[in-house]
Protein backbone atom coordinates (compact mmCIF):
# COMPACT_ATOMS: atom_id res chain seq x y z
CA UNK A 1 0.00 0.00 0.00
CA UNK A 2 3.40 2.33 0.39
CA UNK A 3 3.43 2.55 -3.08
CA UNK A 4 0.06 3.82 -3.21
CA UNK A 5 0.73 6.01 -1.13
CA UNK A 6 3.73 7.47 -2.70
CA UNK A 7 1.74 7.87 -6.27
CA UNK A 8 -1.09 9.58 -4.36
CA UNK A 9 1.30 12.07 -2.51
CA UNK A 10 3.00 12.77 -5.98
CA UNK A 11 -0.47 13.64 -7.78
CA UNK A 12 -0.80 15.89 -4.49
CA UNK A 13 2.34 17.72 -5.24
CA UNK A 14 1.57 18.42 -8.97
CA UNK A 15 -2.04 19.58 -7.58
CA UNK A 16 -0.17 22.07 -5.09
CA UNK A 17 -0.27 20.53 -2.02
CA UNK A 18 2.40 21.28 0.52
CA UNK A 19 4.93 19.42 2.17
CA UNK A 20 3.40 19.48 5.62
CA UNK A 21 0.07 18.80 4.00
CA UNK A 22 1.24 15.85 3.18
CA UNK A 23 2.98 14.56 6.23
CA UNK A 24 -0.28 15.15 8.12
CA UNK A 25 -2.51 13.52 5.30
CA UNK A 26 -0.25 10.72 5.26
CA UNK A 27 0.06 10.38 9.17
CA UNK A 28 -3.61 10.30 9.41
CA UNK A 29 -3.85 7.69 7.00
CA UNK A 30 -1.50 5.01 8.58
CA UNK A 31 -3.02 6.08 11.95
CA UNK A 32 -6.21 4.93 10.87
CA UNK A 33 -7.76 6.92 14.21
CA UNK A 34 -8.51 10.42 14.38
CA UNK A 35 -6.03 12.66 16.22
CA UNK A 36 -6.20 16.26 17.47
CA UNK A 37 -4.08 19.05 16.85
CA UNK A 38 -1.78 18.81 19.63
CA UNK A 39 -1.10 15.02 18.82
CA UNK A 40 -0.22 15.93 15.44
CA UNK A 41 2.14 18.91 16.55
CA UNK A 42 3.61 16.48 18.73
CA UNK A 43 3.93 13.13 16.43
CA UNK A 44 5.14 15.41 13.67
CA UNK A 45 7.28 18.06 15.35
CA UNK A 46 5.50 21.05 13.56
CA UNK A 47 4.13 24.53 15.15
CA UNK A 48 1.06 24.12 16.17
CA UNK A 49 -0.09 27.01 14.55
CA UNK A 50 1.55 25.79 11.08
CA UNK A 51 -0.78 22.49 11.58
CA UNK A 52 -3.77 24.26 12.61
CA UNK A 53 -3.47 26.03 9.11
CA UNK A 54 -2.66 23.02 7.20
CA UNK A 55 -5.34 20.84 8.69
CA UNK A 56 -7.84 23.81 7.82
CA UNK A 57 -6.39 23.64 4.64
CA UNK A 58 -6.80 19.65 3.78
CA UNK A 59 -10.45 19.59 5.60
CA UNK A 60 -11.33 22.88 3.30
CA UNK A 61 -10.00 20.67 -0.06
CA UNK A 62 -11.86 16.93 1.06
CA UNK A 63 -9.10 15.42 1.81
CA UNK A 64 -9.62 15.43 5.91
CA UNK A 65 -12.11 14.76 8.02
CA UNK A 66 -13.55 16.07 11.41
CA UNK A 67 -15.74 15.57 14.19
CA UNK A 68 -16.91 17.28 17.47
CA UNK A 69 -15.57 15.96 20.62
CA UNK A 70 -16.24 16.14 23.99
CA UNK A 71 -13.21 15.54 26.26
CA UNK A 72 -13.99 18.56 29.21
CA UNK A 73 -13.83 20.91 26.24
CA UNK A 74 -15.32 20.64 22.99
CA UNK A 75 -12.77 19.57 20.08
CA UNK A 76 -12.25 18.65 16.84
CA UNK A 77 -10.53 15.06 15.86
CA UNK A 78 -8.99 14.93 12.69
CA UNK A 79 -9.02 11.94 10.19
CA UNK A 80 -7.74 10.97 6.81
CA UNK A 81 -10.76 10.15 3.63
CA UNK A 82 -9.27 7.36 1.91
CA UNK A 83 -6.97 7.40 -1.06
CA UNK A 84 -10.25 6.18 -2.73
CA UNK A 85 -12.34 8.91 -2.19
CA UNK A 86 -9.72 11.27 -2.25
CA UNK A 87 -8.97 10.10 -5.98
CA UNK A 88 -12.99 10.25 -6.51
CA UNK A 89 -13.24 14.06 -5.26
CA UNK A 90 -9.89 14.79 -7.33
CA UNK A 91 -11.29 13.68 -10.67
CA UNK A 92 -15.10 15.65 -9.78
CA UNK A 93 -13.13 18.64 -9.08
CA UNK A 94 -10.78 18.72 -12.15
CA UNK A 95 -13.82 17.89 -14.28
CA UNK A 96 -15.91 20.86 -12.98
CA UNK A 97 -12.99 23.36 -13.42
CA UNK A 98 -12.80 21.68 -17.02
CA UNK A 99 -16.13 22.12 -17.75
CA UNK A 100 -16.09 25.47 -16.81
CA UNK A 101 -13.25 26.21 -18.74
CA UNK A 102 -15.05 24.83 -21.47
CA UNK A 103 -18.03 27.20 -20.94
CA UNK A 104 -16.30 30.42 -20.63
CA UNK A 105 -14.49 29.36 -24.10
CA UNK A 106 -17.36 28.41 -25.88
CA UNK A 107 -19.52 31.14 -24.48
CA UNK A 108 -16.21 33.70 -25.77
CA UNK A 109 -16.19 31.54 -28.96
CA UNK A 110 -19.98 32.46 -29.51
CA UNK A 111 -19.18 35.92 -28.75
CA UNK A 112 -16.70 36.93 -31.38
CA UNK A 113 -17.55 37.87 -35.04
Amino acid sequence: MGDVYDKIEELLKTLGFKKNELRIYRLLLEKKSPMRITEIKEELGISERSVREHVLNLYKRGVLRRELIQRGWPGYVYSAVSPAELLARLRENVVKKINEIEKELKNDNTQRP
